[in-house]
Order: structure tokens, then sequence, then C-alpha cells
């Protein structure tokens, strides 16, 4: 049974790792040279280069680390290492059909081990191949974010409209209760930085049933919320003065998007919002307590249960490709009444990005550990381009305070103690 249960995982990881793939491809199906090869931000690398860097790393870990071969495609090994050349560097680029064909060779012998290897090897291994498909996604998502920048004039417009959904109480907050929560996950596909996963008291408080919309966010900003210093943390207001923005990044005006989720703010723009309203950024305890807690079933791996994502559930994957209205996924609301916490926009919490109690490096040490410096906030949830394979409740994300990303929205908190019971803003609904 142990054997034919193996097997079954074995069949799992080579439809993923084929389905991932597929996905890739899509992304970058008839790219012209400069798409391909320009940085289109400062911070991202080019597209070209995260394909060249998927392959990469599939032929470091399974070809040269579990199948001890020779490593192939040398003269490009500084080019896709990730700490080979600075992002700026990596824009001289081989063509388009050398990269593609460098991707389906290493594949083609990743897949030939996989096949070849006995049950035993692929128990002790399973956990690097979980990782590799979920370092394929993450890469997708960035390749996703960076055509949104190279196409960008509006973002929004740039695609048809959806139907603008009316009627909607936004404000609403839903109060979860205080109680203890397994923050992180022990599962096999688990990144480090989510585990070990480890006991934490949440005392009660309000969340947003839904993230900020962008109309509420159009309401900050007619009320001066880019000129009111008493709105700003002290970072905040000297991140502000620095650069001094009006509103977010990627803004639309349309109204045809006020019942989406705003996006391209950085933690500290959302750090204001949620101060002018008296109200703040969540924890991640307190975010993966409201995605994740069901009062009778324990803790889930999505906010619905344990039904993988799917079209009814959630805006993921690129299925659309772009945000939807914040109340657009009914059958996907966590227990506590919260929507939208997985799928359409990563959400900004209060909390550094730091090791969990007993954290180990996974599969090298600056994979996560790196970036446990303080200097850097956790977001979570997922985003419209995040696939399948890191879209759950313990799965965390990270960016300098400053970062203005279009996939980034976020909800804001309450304390109980902060609370009147009579504020119709704070009253659970059943919209």
């Amino acid at each position: 049974m142990k054997s034919a249960s193996l097997q079954s995982r074995k069949e799992t990881l080579l439809a993923d790792l084929q389905a991932c793939r597929i996905g890739t491809l899509n992304l970058v199906a008839d790219l012209d040279r400069d798409t391909l090869c320009r940085q289109a931000h400062p911070e991202f690398s080019p597209i070209g280069w995260h394909l060249g860097h998927i392959a990469f790393t599939e032929a470091l870990w399974i070809l040269q680390h579990l199948a001890n071969l020779a490593p192939q495609f040398r003269e490009y090994q500084r080019l896709f290492a990730a700490d080979g050349l600075p992002k700026a560097h990596r824009q001289d680029l081989p063509s388009q059909d050398f990269l593609l064909t460098y991707l389906a060779t290493i594949r083609e012998q990743v897949l030939a081990y996989l096949r070849q290897i006995a049950p035993d090897q692929l128990q002790s291994q399973e956990r690097l191949w979980h990782w590799l498909i979920q370092h394929e996604s993450q890469h997708n998502e960035t390749i996703a974010f960076i055509l949104q920048l190279h196409r960008w004039r509006s973002p929004y417009l740039s695609f048809s409209q959806p139907e603008t959904l009316t009627g909607v109480a936004f404000p609403k907050m839903v109060e979860i209760p205080a109680g203890e929560i397994l923050l992180g996950s022990n599962d096999l596909c688990a990144q480090d930085n989510e585990r070990p996963a480890y006991p934490v008291y949440v005392p009660r408080f309000w969340l947003d049933r839904y993230p900020v919309t962008c109309a509420q966010y159009r309401d900050f900003t007619a009320a001066g919320g880019y000129q009111r210093r008493d709105w700003w943390s002290e970072a905040g207001w000297q991140w502000l003065q620095l650069n001094p923005v009006s509103q977010p990044l990627y803004w639309s005006n349309s109204p045809d998007w006020d019942n989406h989720p705003v996006c391209g703010v950085s933690w500290y723009e959302a750090d204001a919002y949620a101060r002018h309203l008296g109200k703040r950024l969540p924890t991640e305890a307190e975010w993966e307590k409201a995605a994740s807690c069901h009062p009778h079933k324990g803790k889930q791996t999505y906010p619905w249960g344990e039904m993988p994502p799917s079209p009814k559930l959630c805006n993921y994957n690129t299925l659309v490709g772009h945000t939807t209205p914040v109340n657009a996924y009914p059958l996907g609301q966590s227990a506590s009444g919260c929507y939208d916490l997985l799928g359409n926009v990563w959400e900004w919490t209060a909390s550094d990005f730091v090791h969990y109690p007993d954290f180990q490096s996974y599969p090298y040490q600056g994979y996560s550990q790196t970036y446990f410096d303080r200097q850097h906030r956790v977001l979570r949830g997922g985003s419209w381009a995040t696939r399948p394979w890191g879209l759950r409740a313990s799965f965390r994300n990270w960016y300098h305070p400053w970062v203005r990303q279009i996939l980034a929205g976020f909800r804001c908190a309450k304390d109980v103690s902060d609370s009147k019971r009579t504020n119709s803003a704070m009253e659970q609904s059943s919209d």
C-alpha cells in the first residue's frame, strides 16, 4: 500500500510539473525580443531571464544534485544563477528559441529521472519536487506582473471591462473570536518559512470582510490622505516626502473598477489608510486565523475547506488576467465570513518577515533566511496571477514596505476594545 501511495504521488508530481510548464509557456507565447529581454522595472529581471532561471534551477537541483549528472549549458550558468549577475545586467539574453529549447531539454531529462526513481527514493526527495513546482509557479507570477508593466497604459483598461456590482456594504467587518492557532504548516509542500507550525494565541479582533476597494481608497485620497501628517507613521511620512505621490501606482479613476481591490499601494500607504479610519493592518497570525480556522473542523488549508482552488472559489492562475470585484466569489469565503482571502490581490500585514521558532532552511540557507532582516513585511493570500501550487492560507510572501506592486492590496483590522458594538460599520452582515 505504501508503494502504491508513493506511485500515485509520483503520477501527481508528473502531472503538476507538466501543468505548471504549460502555464509558463502560455505566458510567453509570441513575445517579441524587446518584451522578452528588456527590464521593465529595476527590481525585476527581464522575462527571458526568468525562463532561463527556471531551467537552470531544475538542472541544478534535479540533474546535478539528485541524478549526479554534469552541469549542462555551462556558458549560461552565471547569467541564470540567482546570485550570478545584478538584475540590470540580465538583459543580454539568448534568443527565445534557445530559451525554449533550454527549458525543453532540461525538462525532458528531469521527467525521465522522475519516472525511473524507486518509491523509497521519491519519499526522500518528494519535498524538493514540491519546492521545484512552487519555484516555477512563483516565477510565473513574476512574469505575469512584468507583462502587466510592459503593457501598461492604464493596466485596468487594457482588458475588457467587467460588470460593476452595486449595493454591497463594503465597509462591513466581521468579528474573529479569540483562540489559539497553529501558525504555519508542516505539510510536505510548505516552504521553509512556513515551517514548523507552532501555536500562537490570537485575541478577539475585527477584520474587514473584503479587501479595501478602489472606491474606498478614493475617499481616503479625497480626504487629504496624502497630505495629512497625522495619518502616517514616521517612516511612512519620510517615505512620502522623498516620494511625493498622491495616489496608488497603476491607478484608474474609472468607476467601473470601484468594487475591485485597490492595488499598487506600499505598506506605508496601506498603514496610513487604516490609521485614517481608526483601524490597523492585521498581523499575519490574525490573517491566517481568519483565513484557515473553522469553529468545528479546526484549521483548514483554504478558507473554504480542503477542496483545491477552482474558478468558482477565487481569482487565481491568470484565469481572468486582472482583478475582480471583491465579492465575486461567495463560495470561496472563509468560515469567518471573509471574501477574497485567497487570490485577487496579495494583502499587506502588520508583521515583519521573520523566521518561526526552530526554523530550518530549505533547500539552501539563503532561500528565505536572507530576508529575515526585519526590513520586509509579510503579505498573505496570493493574487490573480498566483498558481494553485502556491495558493494556501499558510503561504507567506514578503516585500520591503516601500514597494508598490500591482499585485498587492490590503484589508484592515481593529481591536475589539477599540470598537463600539453599535457602530453599523462593524456589524456582521449576510450579504
